[in-house]
């Protein structure tokens, strides 16, 4: 690990401050790149986080993707835990915490709001931040990418039913246009440019001093995005601090036992370190995009709902940060008497 990534946590920190504090100085600024927007993505968040994945899929043979079959335990792990698990815990969390102990903090009109903005959240595992969790914690890309393209798709046909059943609703509005842009521009469009490059580099011998030389792009990609997500919720969190803070605490926790889950039954499972860290990890961090756009077309845009899936925006890279320090740390422990499956 670099200099640069031991210390992440110190510019993770500095970056939510600037961003905060650029956007109450430059709020027109960040309003304007805020409203880049299509289909509820954004266009800006989208090119950064391009920089953030391309790097690690050069990486990638593709022609070694069949390999992953080997490791059908943990692809199973990842699915059952982000779609038998997740969502239910985390709708439990939010009437525990926020419907029963917090509800005395928080705005009476808004508690069922906030409850299903958390079971938005719930619904949706990571789609493209997990490349970067998984190259952190020198996950096996080839795992990596199948898994993520595998939970897409079954995120295609079960995020409505799910969210439907946990909120109680005939019928919910699936924001299709950001559910599959999102898709396309952080799994589809990535992979195609960054096999194109890796064909290019290949040919001409390049390839090694290419990712060496491109490797802190997408670390400074991340704390570019940010200082954009922070700025552009900065006057929110400094309206409503307590309720962030209410809310920030089922998020932190469900993310911690979904990552444990995770974490621990791959272990059982014999899956080696670097398989059983990136299974782990999708169902830790969130397809905030999908949640946030999906808070927003069914309760409004400054709804309770919207403003819970924000928060999950808030806290996600400071939390999963220390889950990657977490897995970094127990390496030793997890392959300590593991026995790999035949």
């Amino acid at each position: 690990m670099t200099l640069f990534e031991r210390y992440l946590t110190v510019w993770v920190f500095l970056c939510i401050v600037a961003g905060i504090l650029l956007g109450q100085r430059m709020p027109g600024v960040f309003a304007a790149v805020s409203g880049m927007e299509v289909a509820s993505v954004n266009l800006p968040v989208a090119i950064l986080i391009w920089l953030m994945i391309i790097p690690m899929l050069v990486k990638i043979d593709f022609s070694a993707l069949g390999q992953v079959a080997r490791h059908w335990r943990a692809i199973g792990i990842t699915l059952a835990v982000n779609w038998a698990i997740k969502p239910f815990t985390m709708a439990m969390l939010g009437w525990l915490f926020i419907g029963w102990l917090f509800r005395p903090l928080l705005p009476e009109a808004e508690i069922e709001s906030y409850i299903a903005g958390l079971i938005l959240l719930g619904a949706a595992p990571c789609t493209a931040m997990v490349f970067v969790w998984s190259n952190l914690t020198r996950g096996e890309p080839h795992f990596t990418l199948s898994q993520v393209a595998l939970n897409d798709a079954v995120m295609v046909v079960a995020f409505a039913p799910i969210v439907a059943l946990l909120l109680g609703l005939s019928a919910i509005v699936v924001p299709w246009e950001t559910l599959m842009l999102s898709v396309a521009l952080y799994i589809v469009v990535p992979v195609i440019i960054s096999q194109v490059i890796r064909r290019s580099l290949l040919a001409s011998g390049r390839l090694d001093a290419f990712l060496t030389a491109i490797a802190p792009v997408s670390l400074a990609a991340l704390l570019a995005t940010l200082v954009l997500l922070f700025a552009f919720q900065g006057e929110q969190i400094l309206a409503q601090p307590m309720v962030i803070a209410l809310l920030a605490v089922p998020i932190a926790i469900q993310t911690y036992a979904i990552f444990g889950i995770g974490y621990i039954w791959n272990r059982f499972a014999g899956e080696a370190h670097c398989i059983g860290a990136p299974s782990a990890l999708i169902g830790a961090s969130n397809f905030f995009e999908l949640a946030v756009a999906a808070a927003i077309s069914l309760f409004g845009l400054n709804s309770g709902a919207a403003l819970a899936t924000v928060v999950g925006v808030l806290i996600e890279v400071p939390v999963m940060l220390s889950l990657v320090r977490i897995v970094n740390g127990s390496k030793g422990w997890y392959e300590k008497g593991l026995k790999p499956h035949a």
